[in-house]
Parts: structure tokens; C-alpha cells; sequence
């Protein structure tokens, strides 16, 4: 895999549930258009746990058809089952994916070993010719692949040269920098702290597997280009000016109910997918279990955007000539908010 920034892209629903394939066209003739590195399809982000197999295949077999020539494809295809992730892995290669990303098996909590031996290894050893990126993910999946495992997979495995490192643990990060050497890639899996990382000497990450990139795209792959070619200055900038976007990755609120206080999380991808259906782009609610947002989560969601749009207007300019909406009208018509949030 090469320095740059890989969109982990939602996946467009209808209102009735189905998977929206001229919606799924569109998001990512956006992405291409807008100088994207890489799609990652049927990722977590694409809210991978709720699509059957027929649809992750189709999915899969679309991004990476469309990606072709364009820009790299990566195929999501981890499970808490290897059998499984063998049967997606190969139905990946078979379409001709530039790479397979594999989270951790998540949920049983195999040992660090097992997850070596028993999981990554069959399927890295099956698929020799195909990148297999392990996702390092503990908030997710109670379990993990540590850096030590990582660093014997790197040596005895030459299909496996890249991490998507989201522990939010900056010493794991530089243990393994430290196990798996210079020439291993370390791919950002936090948004928040993308350009942090890269910046980091003793951590060194040469792009991003985004969320935040579903909506600016442009921006973020210009950010970690900047970087990577050391204008420091210039990718500041950049970072700064979408800062506020980037912690809407999952947003936090405080909800009253009968029995007092309670704090409420909305995780990934539901504050994306909520701002992409405010913005007019293909989205769709979640799949249930995840639902909507809470008022309050939607006002942060509205005003953190709004701030974005008036500072830097260039960052959501590409949504606006693609999709043809007007972003201040999207932002500011109540009647493009009124079906995206829990009415009490």
C-alpha cells in the first residue's frame, strides 16, 4: 500500500433498508474525483456487522470495479470466524482488490498468538499475492493483535507490510514502529490524530484509513500529501481547518430520562451518516441496531459544521459542485434536519 488517505466508505441505504446502488455509484465517482488514495469497502464504516454476505460481495465487487485504474481498492473482509474471512477474502481476490483488510476477531477474545496463528496466518499464507492489512482495533473487538504477533507476521509474511493502527494508544503505535522496522506502513485508523502520528518520528504513519474523508475527501488526502512531502506548514493548515469535523467521528452527550442522567455515545458511523443525509449526499439511515441521533447529538453535529463552512468554506465546496446542494441551505432549512434525530 502506498503514503496516502483511504476513505472506509459508508454504505448508501434507501428508506426502506436496501442497499442504494446508484447511491453507492455516485459516493464513489465523488471519491475518485476528488483525488481520494484508496476506497475501503464493507469496513466497519460501511457497517459491515449489519450487511448480509450477499451484499458485502456485491458491495465489494462494485468498489472495486469502479475503483479499477483509478484508485487503490481495499476490501474489507475481517470476522470473528476465520472460515468466514477466508470465504470473503477469497471472493476479493477473485474481483481483483488492490488489498484485504481484516480486523481483529472480535467478540470470542483469542489470545494475541491465536490470533497469529489461527486467524491472520491461513489467510495471509492462501492469499500470498494480495496485501493483507491487519486492523488493530481493541475499542471494538476486546481483543488484539499485538505489536510483538504483528512484527512475526511482517517477517515470515511478505503480504503483510501494513497495520491499520486504532488503539488510540500512542505507545503501542511506537512499539510497532519499533518491532516491525522503517519499512513497515503504519495506517491511521483515528482521524483526530492523523496528522499527529505522521508528524511523530518514532511513529512515522504515511496516511489514513478515514472516516471524516466520506465528506472531505479532497482536504484530507491534501493534508497527509503535504505532510508526507514535509510541508509541515501547509498540512497544519489543512488540519486545522477541518479539526472540527474530524471529532465528529463519534460524538458524546449528556441525556436526561426518568431516572436521571445518562451519558449517551453516538459511534461511527451514525454523526457521519446523519451529516451526509443533512448535506443531500447518498447515505440513508443506519441499520438498526444503531438508530438515530438525539437532538442534542444532532445540534453538535449541525453547529460543528456550520463552523467549518464559515471558516473554510473550501472543505465541503466539492459536496456542493458534485451533488449540486447548497451547503448554507442545507445547514440552516429545518426541514432538512426534522426525520435525522429521536423526537421525544
Amino acid at each position: 500500500m502506498k503514503t496516502g488517505c483511504y476513505t472506509a466508505l459508508a454504505t448508501p441505504f434507501t428508506a426502506t433498508g436496501e442497499l442504494d446502488t446508484e447511491g453507492l455509484d455516485s459516493l464513489i465517482r465523488f471519491q475518485i474525483e476528488n483525488n481520494i488514495t484508496g476506497i475501503l469497502a464493507a469496513g466497519t464504516t460501511g457497517e459491515s456487522p449489519t450487511l448480509q454476505w450477499e451484499e458485502h460481495n456485491r458491495l465489494v465487487a462494485a468498489v472495486a470495479n469502479r475503483a479499477k485504474g483509478k484508485c487503490l481498492c481495499i476490501a474489507g473482509a475481517g470476522s470473528n470466524n476465520t472460515k468466514e474471512a477466508f470465504e470473503a477474502s477469497k471472493h476479493a481476490v477473485d474481483e481483483g482488490v488492490d488489498a484485504i483488510l481484516m480486523v481483529d476477531p472480535y467478540y470470542n477474545g483469542p489470545s494475541s498468538i491465536e490470533i497469529r496463528r489461527e486467524y491472520y496466518e491461513p489467510i495471509a499464507k492462501e492469499f500470498s499475492g494480495t496485501e493483507i492489512i491487519p486492523y488493530i482495533i481493541p475499542g471494538r473487538t476486546g481483543t488484539q493483535l499485538l505489536p510483538e504477533d504483528l512484527a512475526i507476521l511482517s517477517r515470515e509474511y511478505k503480504n503483510i507490510s501494513s497495520v491499520k493502527e486504532a488503539t488510540g494508544n500512542i505507545e503501542n503505535m511506537r512499539r510497532t514502529r519499533v518491532c516491525c522496522g522503517d519499512d513497515f506502513n503504519i495506517f491511521c485508523g483515528d482521524d483526530a490524530i492523523l496528522l499527529q502520528i505522521m508528524a511523530d518520528p518514532s511513529i512515522k504513519a504515511c496516511g489514513g484509513i478515514s472516516v471524516i474523508s466520506n465528506i472531505a475527501p479532497k482536504a484530507l488526502t491534501d493534508m497527509v500529501m503535504l505532510q508526507a512531502k514535509g510541508d509541515t506548514i501547509g498540512a497544519k493548515a489543512l488540519n486545522k481547518a477541518l479539526s472540527p469535523l474530524l471529532g465528529l467521528v463519534t460524538v458524546i452527550t449528556e441525556e436526561q430520562t426518568p431516572y436521571g442522567v445518562v451519558k449517551c455515545r453516538a459511534r461511527n458511523p451514525l454523526a457521519l451518516k446523519t451529516l451526509m443525509q443533512l448535506l443531500g449526499m447518498p447515505s440513508g439511515p443506519c441499520r438498526p441496531p444503531m438508530g438515530k441521533m438525539t437532538q442534542k447529538g444532532l445540534d453538535i453535529v449541525i453547529e460543528t459544521t456550520k463552523k467549518v463552512q464559515k471558516e473554510n468554506p473550501e472543505i465541503l465546496a466539492p459536496i456542493a459542485r458534485f451533488f449540486g446542494v447548497d451547503i448554507d441551505e442545507r445547514l440552516n432549512n429545518p426541514e432538512f434536519r426534522k426525520d435525522l434525530y429521536y423526537h421525544n
